[in-house]
């Protein structure tokens, strides 16, 4: 570009005065072997020579030493005189020694005569667009390689029209197809028959272009034929001008959670049935019990009736009355079969064996978002129970638990071995010995101590209207009072809850009968003295009178405690006849309990509107006997005689 001197033209001069005004490219001449003649501003910037550290250098300085190496600046220079132009990218150095992205052009000057005379050579640094690009490229592979090693879920394109575009190595997994089977053909055939006759493929598509998005749920077709429960997602994919170029589709299999919820609801419909049932069981079996008391007054009045009555007219009226009220008996003995719908059939089973038998249902139960840990020592003691109902009572505290952590938690359920002492004992209203704790512990939300009180009401519940019936902890607790334990609650705000069951533990050797000894023996002539306890004055005034018609000295109290100060002030009672249910918190078992402590040599008689299997009566042993209400005089004075045959 330099001119003669001398010889410079106005034209010569307007373009080297355009060339010194560049200073986004470097534009310089170099002479025919390499050096460098003429150096523009930006040049001077983008490789940091003034024009006077520059002029009369080799321009192989601004390579990088590999470049050297290999000898390029000789071949670009080659390059260019041979084809006319040199055009290439690559590292080039600046004087500090740092590295720029440049793209080069070399073109060769000539002479009128074809002469070389030498080179212009225009230099542009471009590191930043390299910069982005190798961004863009590490960022497209890091992608990549996250889509393809993602395995879950199936992560693929389609093209506008539907064919597969690319496939990961998760739609391998799921749907069964290898890329090379797969890639070019349309998506419809992953769905159904049923979806592809409604033209579901072709809908998604059109309602993910038209609104952004497409996810749904349902059944898909895998490679061998077989179904699977899909969620799918199907995104648009558009270009810098808004056009549709493609679209990306994300399938998961979720089979297993579609089948779980379905035994989830499956076991909480079964479960809300059973609830239903057991209220229903619960209200009838109270009416019945009532209702008892009621027939033993009818019963029993109507029988001192017949012992007096002489008109023939009033006997016929008398046993007319009987026969109505034996079948009311009748019917209430109906409604309590009905209130105890399927009787406990405990047998001895190891709670471990039946929790890991369980532990799938239990999983189901629990959801995705909980986790459920078991703790079963080896060593825990058997216990006797029905399988069938300590099954329902576990999955009704495990959803009680779940219920207790929506947004996700762990379940913990352990057992293990517990020996209770007097005062613990005590505590839990139980008799000290040998126990067996299934316990179930969440991280929930807690509850207070006012809410803990009254977890085990029937109908209490703090779940919305619809989500509970209140009747889950009074199932549980009622399978483990029927069974001879005891529950307990331990549970702090914001800690989570743990619920304890207490069951007996199944004592090893000779198993207990049971059995009373049916022989025979003569009965006392003295009938004795009896106490009687009952809280319904009518039933007690008929009690009374048939014990006195039977010879025995009558003594009378309306509560487990009245009656425990009158055995321990009088010392003539031999017998105690006692209702099973009353007020103020001690039953008729309980009672007994307590009487026999007193006086080992007391005669029990206990009377309950419910069946003698519904009752807590293990570990009364001998000379405690049972009548179903309403009983007859006949009937009690047979008890009797049994009793006093007992040794």
């Amino acid at each position: 570009m330099n001119a003669v001197p001398g010889h410079r033209t106005s034209s010569e001069g307007r373009f080297q005065l355009l060339v010194d005004a560049v200073t986004d490219y470097a534009i310089y001449m170099l002479d025919p072997t390499g050096v460098v003649i003429s150096w523009n501003p930006g040049a001077q910037r983008f490789k940091g020579y003034v024009e006077s550290e520059i002029i009369g250098e080799h321009f192989s300085r601004f390579y990088t030493d590999e470049d050297r190496a290999t000898e390029l600046p000789r071949r670009a220079l080659e390059t260019a005189a041979r084809e006319g132009k040199f055009e290439a990218e690559g590292w080039r150095v600046r004087k500090d020694g740092t590295r720029f992205w440049a793209h080069v052009v070399i073109d060769p000057i000539r002479s009128p005569h074809g002469e070389l005379i030498g080179y212009a050579k225009i230099t542009r640094d471009l590191t930043e667009r390299k910069l982005a690009q190798e961004a863009l490229k590490e960022s497209e592979e890091r992608f990549r390689l996250l889509v393809q090693g993602v395995t879950d879920y199936a992560i693929y394109m389609l093209d506008p029209q539907g064919r597969v575009t690319n496939w990961n190595p998760g739609a391998q997994r799921i749907k069964g197809y290898a890329e090379s089977e797969i890639v070019g053909e349309h998506f419809s055939r992953f769905y159904t028959d049923e979806d592809r006759a409604t033209e579901l493929p072709r809908r998604a598509l059109e309602t993910a272009a038209r609104e952004g998005k497409f996810e749904a749920e349902g059944w898909r077709v895998r490679r061998d034929g077989t179904r699977f429960w899909a969620n799918v997602v199907i995104d648009p994919i558009r270009n810098d001008r808004g056009e549709l170029i493609g679209y990306a589709k994300i399938t998961r299999d979720i089979t297993e959670r579609r089948a779980t919820q379905e035994a989830l609801e499956a076991t909480q419909l079964a479960l809300f049935q059973a609830q239903k049932m057991e209220a229903v069981g619960q209200l009838t079996g109270g009416v019945a019990h009532d209702f008892n008391n009621l027939l033993t007054i009818i019963v029993n009045n109507l029988d001192l009736l017949t012992r007096n009555a002489r008109d023939p007219r009033d006997v016929k009226l008398i046993e007319s009355a009987q026969r109505a009220a034996e079948r009311g008996a009748k019917l209430t003995q109906q409604l309590l079969a009905f209130s105890r719908r399927q009787p406990l059939q405990p047998d001895a089973h190891n709670p471990n064996t039946l929790i890991e038998g369980f532990e799938s249902v239990l999983r189901r139960a629990c959801g995705e978002m909980i986790r459920l840990q078991l703790s079963l020592p080896q060593r825990t003691r058997w216990v006797s129970v029905d399988a069938p109902q300590f099954e329902s009572a576990l999955l009704n505290l495990i959803v009680n638990a779940r219920d207790a952590m929506p947004k996700g938690g762990s379940i913990k359920i352990m057992t293990g071995n517990a020996t209770l002492g007097e005062q613990e004992a005590a505590a839990s209203n139980l008799p000290p010995g040998q126990y067996v704790s299934i316990a179930v512990q969440d991280t929930g939300t807690g509850m207070t101590p006012d809410i803990v009180e009254r977890v085990f009401e029937p109908f209490f519940t703090t779940k919305e209207i619809g989500k509970g019936t209140g009747l889950g902890l009074s199932q549980v607790y009622g399978f483990v009072t029927q069974s001879g334990g005891a529950i307990k609650i331990d549970s702090t705000p914001g800690q989570g809850t743990k619920v304890i069951m207490l069951l007996p533990a199944q004592e090893s050797g000779d198993e207990a009968s049971g059995e009373d000894d049916e022989t025979e023996r003569p009965a006392r002539d003295s009938a004795g003295t009896v106490l009687i306890v009952e809280d319904e004055p009518a039933v007690l005034e008929v009690a009374s009178d048939i014990f006195d018609s039977l010879g025995y000295d009558v003594v009378t109290a309306t509560d487990a405690n009245e009656a425990l100060k009158v055995l321990e002030d009088d010392p003539s009672i031999d017998v105690l006849f006692s209702d099973v249910i009353m007020p103020n918190g001690m039953n008729g078992v309980e009672l007994s309990r307590r009487a026999r402590e007193m006086r080992p040599d007391l005669k029990i008689l206990l009377a309950s509107g419910y069946p003698m299997s519904a009752l807590p009566s293990d570990g009364l042993g001998a000379g405690v006997s049972f009548i179903s209400k309403p009983y007859r005089w006949t009937e009690l004075a047979d008890k009797l005689r049994a009793l006093r045959t007992v040794g």
